[in-house]
């Protein structure tokens, strides 16, 4: 039945993954001498073309735009997948074995996108903005972008929960009969 409780961690766990998409992964602030760079690093890119027009001026603050620079393609398929797996898992209700295989699958594409978002995306993009801007290693600040995955692991964890619970009353009854 959709109105069963892993169907909600479902549609949770897809909220999740789109809040990867609408808020920041993280921001950074590098001193750069007289001036201090930002950045933010977004699945989708924000164009900056004024980028080095800022640095020739001298303004106190630089913006640092990733477009061209960082590639986040990985991390969006990713979490695009993982979203579209808890979509589409509220309608496999019918056949809890192949649900509960899906939902696993999404579990790990979840994991791996939160290992790629804290060990591979963040660093990547602060080692560009050191070599292009030549600044100091960045501060980096954390965001929704970053921690929704997290969220996002801990829901299609407790909907498998769910869905073997919903299967071993099933088997339960079958025996009965």
């Amino acid at each position: 039945m959709i109105q069963r409780i892993q169907s909600f961690y479902l549609i949770l766990a897809a909220c999740c993954m789109a809040l990867c998409f609408m808020f920041p992964v993280a921001k950074y602030n590098a001193d750069m001498g007289n001036q201090i760079a930002k950045g933010e690093l977004t699945l989708i890119a924000n164009d900056n073309p004024e980028m080095m027009n800022q640095i020739a001026n001298i303004d106190p603050v630089v913006e640092f735009s990733q477009r061209g620079l960082v590639t986040t393609w990985p991390l969006i398929a990713i979490a695009a997948l993982c979203a579209v797996i808890a979509v589409v898992c509220i309608f496999l209700y019918r056949n809890r074995v192949r649900q509960m295989r899906i939902v696993a699958v999404g579990f790990v594409l979840s994991v791996v996108y939160a290992f790629l978002i804290f060990f591979w995306a963040v660093d990547s993009y602060a080692k560009t903005m050191t070599e292009v801007l030549h600044c100091q290693q960045p501060q980096v600040t954390w965001f929704v972008g970053a921690y929704a995955p997290i969220a996002a692991i801990a829901l299609f964890f407790l909907a498998q929960r769910a869905i073997r619970r919903d299967e071993e009353k099933v088997r339960a009854a079958d025996r009965l009969r």
